[in-house]
């Protein structure tokens, strides 16, 4: 059997054993799926009457809240790789002679998967709630594609953030700047209606391009200039994650 073989068949090993901690684990489910979908309901049935954007509000929070569905499930990714860290479950890998990078690949697929569901969920209950895009067919596949590159790029970063983190506490709270980000955004407010500092915060940091570049994919006005800095933010968060992520495993595994 070859090498690459030998990989792929330890990679799908390492995603079956996830996917049944993700299943066994309620609270997992809970945070990756259910939790945004109430954050959802929250912001347009309560808060949505408050704020003036410039046309429904359900199709103004959609992308970002697409974009926050993506950060909610992160935490239990980071916790499950520091478990498996701290817990000895890679020394016996190690002794099994499991491929070490799909003990990796394995947590970034999964994470990847789970947030496609999740983003799922909330479009699906955007359209329950009034949502009324005017993409088109090519424009919803740009939509997707951001949305599966910006759930990859999180992969690595939150397993990155995991393999690094010295406990398993530590490991979960290290996510809450991913979940955070998105409410110093254009998320839920147009960036120029924010105070001075917090303004300028939201207009340069990375969620605001990618939430913006959602927005206009799925209005059917899509904006090249933010579309190139949301897909170099993304590619960033991949590399910095998978060199971080592949560096920490080699000197703690």
């Amino acid at each position: 059997m070859s090498a690459l073989s030998t990989a792929f068949g330890d990679s799908a090993i390492m995603l079956r054993r996830n996917f049944k901690h993700t299943f066994r684990n309620p609270l997992t489910v809970f945070n990756a799926i259910l939790f945004p979908i109430v954050i959802m309901l929250m912001f347009v049935k309560v808060f949505g009457g408050a704020f003036s954007v410039g046309s429904d509000y359900i199709d103004y929070a959609t992308p970002g809240l697409l974009v926050m569905a993506i950060g909610y499930g992160l935490g239990a990714t980071a916790t499950a790789v520091n478990s498996d860290m701290t817990k000895g479950i890679i020394n016996r890998f190690k002794v099994m002679d499991v491929s070490r990078g799909s003990v990796l690949t394995g947590h970034v697929v999964v994470t990847t998967l789970r947030c496609l569901v999740a983003c799922a969920a909330i479009i699906g209950v955007a359209f329950a709630m009034g949502f009324d895009p005017a993409a088109s067919a090519l424009d919803w596949l740009g939509a997707v594609g951001v949305i599966v590159l910006l759930s990859f790029a999180a992969g690595w970063l939150t397993v990155a953030m995991g393999l690094a983190a010295k406990t398993v506490e530590s490991a979960g709270l290290a996510t809450v700047p991913l979940i955070m980000l998105p409410f110093l955004s254009s998320a839920f407010v147009p960036a120029d209606t924010m105070g001075f500092g917090v303004r300028q915060f939201a207009e340069h940091q990375p969620f605001t391009p990618i939430i913006e570049t959602l927005r206009g994919l799925l209005t059917g006005n899509p904006s090249s200039s933010d579309a190139i800095v949301a897909v170099a933010w993304c590619v960033g968060f991949t590399l910095v994650g998978y060199v971080w992520a592949v560096s920490t495993f080699k000197k703690r595994a």
